[in-house]
């Protein structure tokens, strides 16, 4: 018999080349609601896009990536 298990998601996001990661405020919200949820509090995430999620570590991993460029 199968047992299945929900696994935990982290979020994940670079600042100042730091890595941040960040738990699941949620798990009724969808990746791009948490990441509303963290622009409050981060203002890089304001123009950032949730990434594919990724399994690793029995953790569910979604990134934010910015997507800020540069000028020039």
């Amino acid at each position: 018999m199968s047992i299945a298990t929900l696994l935990e998601r982290i979020f994940i996001f670079k600042d100042n080349g730091v890595e941040i990661s960040l738990p699941d405020p949620d798990s009724k919200l969808s990746p791009e609601a948490v990441l509303n949820f963290y622009s409050n509090t981060y203002d890089i995430l304001v123009t950032a896009k949730v990434s594919s999620g990724k399994i690793n570590n029995d953790k569910l991993e979604y990134k934010f990536e910015s997507v800020l460029g540069t000028k020039g």
